[in-house]
C-alpha cells in the first residue's frame, strides 16, 4: 500500500491558547538516510505540547504538536539496519498529532507482542519521567518520605506506584476527594487536598517537623516556595514541570538554611547514547510487565478534538494519562 501524499495533522501558526491549534491537510514527511515513516496509531498528550503551543518553550513556526507515539513502519531509511517495514514501534520525537510522523530511527523502540499501541504510547515520556526521577535524580532508598505534587496526574500515579514499589512513604498533593482516592489506590500512603489544607503544615504533621527526603514538584511557580519549605536537611528538590506556569529566577542561597539540593532534569538528557535508551525503556516496560505499575487512561480523543485534549489538562481537572488515536 503507498503511502499518501497528504495526511490530516494539528499543528500552529502562531503561539497562542488552545484556539491556535489547526486541524487539517498537510504533506506527508519524507524519510531520510537514518530515519523511519511511522504511521501513527496513537499520540500521548503532555504538559510539553502546551508549553510548545503557548510559546513558553519557543519553536519553529509552524510547528506539528507532539513528542510521543506509536504506530507501524512504513517506510525505511536507506542506512536504517536496526528496523523494517511493518515493525511496531514506539518513539520519542516531535510532531506526533499527525497521520504520519518521521521519526530519527535512533528515537524509536521495537514493541513486543504483548505490548498495545494504546498502552505503548501511554507508557513512554511519562513512565520515563518518573522512573528516571526516582532512580538517578534521586536514587529512592525503602523508608525515604517522599512528597509528590499533583499526586493524581498522569506522572504522578506512576511515580506513586513506582515509590511505593521501592519501599517509600508516600506524601501525594491532590486538589479534591475524588483526586485523594484515586492516589491512595495508586499506591500514596498520605494526601493533603491542597485547595482546604495548608501543605507545609501537612507535611510537618506527617513527618514530625523533620520534612521530606525528596520533593517531586510537576507543579512548578505555585508550588516551588512550599517545596523547598517541605524538603529536609539535605534533602533533594526535583522540578520537572510547569503546569502552574514557570519557576520565576530564585536566588541559590534559598538552598543554604538545609544544605538542599536543586535539580531541573529534561528526560531526552537521560536518552542520548543507545546504551542509555536502551537501560531505561528496557526497565520501564520490565516494571509494566510486572504490574509494578498500572495505567490510568484518562480518555482518548481523535485528533480532530486535540483542542479539548489541551484544554482538558491545561485545566488540571484530568487524571491519568490523556492519548490522541488517529
Amino acid at each position: 500500500m503507498s503511502t499518501p501524499a497528504t495526511m490530516k495533522a494539528v499543528y500552529i501558526k502562531e503561539n497562542g491558547s488552545a484556539d491556535n491549534l489547526i486541524y487539517d491537510d498537510i504533506a506527508v514527511p519524507k524519510v531520510d538516510d537514518d530515519s523511519i515513516l511511522v504511521k501513527n496509531r496513537f499520540a500521548g498528550v503532555n504538559y510539553i505540547d502546551t508549553y510548545q503551543r503557548s510559546g513558553l518553550y519557543p519553536v519553529t513556526l509552524p510547528f506539528t504538536i507532539g513528542r510521543e507515539g506509536s504506530g507501524d513502519i512504513v517506510e525505511v531509511g536507506k542506512n536504517v539496519k536496526d528496523f523494517k517495514v511493518g515493525d511496531r514501534v514506539v518513539y520519542l520525537s516531535g510532531s506526533t498529532y499527525a497521520e504520519y510522523t518521521n521519526v530519527p530511527s535512533a528515537a524509536a523502540q521495537k514493541l513486543k507482542e504483548n505490548v498495545s499501541y494504546e498502552a505503548a504510547a501511554a507508557v513512554g515520556i511519562q513512565a520515563l519521567t518518573a522512573w528516571t526521577m526516582i532512580r538517578d535524580g534521586y536514587p529512592v532508598k525503602k523508608g525515604d518520605i517522599i512528597l509528590v505534587h499533583a499526586a493524581a496526574g498522569g506522572v504522578g500515579l506512576l511515580l506513586c506506584q513506582m515509590l511505593h514499589y521501592l519501599g517509600a512513604t508516600v506524601i501525594g498533593t491532590v486538589g479534591s476527594d475524588e483526586k485523594a482516592k484515586l492516589a491512595k489506590e495508586h499506591g500514596a500512603d498520605h494526601t493533603i487536598i491542597y485547595t482546604r489544607e495548608n501543605v507545609v503544615e501537612r507535611v510537618n504533621e506527617i513527618t514530625g517537623s523533620l520534612g521530606c527526603h525528596a520533593v517531586l514538584d510537576g507543579v512548578g511557580k505555585s508550588t516551588f516556595e512550599d517545596s523547598i519549605a517541605c524538603t529536609r536537611r539535605l534533602g533533594t528538590l526535583i522540578s520537572f514541570g510547569n503546569a502552574s506556569g514557570a519557576v520565576p529566577p530564585v536566588s541559590i542561597t534559598c538552598l543554604t538554611p538545609k544544605n538542599l539540593k536543586l535539580m531541573r532534569p529534561q528526560l531526552y538528557n537521560y536518552l542520548t547514547t543507545p546504551e542509555e535508551r536502551e537501560k531505561w525503556w528496557s526497565e520501564v516496560f520490565d516494571l509494566f510487565h510486572k504490574k509494578v505499575f498500572r495505567l490510568q487512561i484518562y480518555k482518548i480523543y481523535e485528533l480532530k478534538d486535540a483542542k479539548q485534549a489541551h484544554i482538558d489538562i491545561e485545566s488540571r481537572k484530568t487524571t491519568g494519562k490523556l492519548l490522541i488515536s488517529m
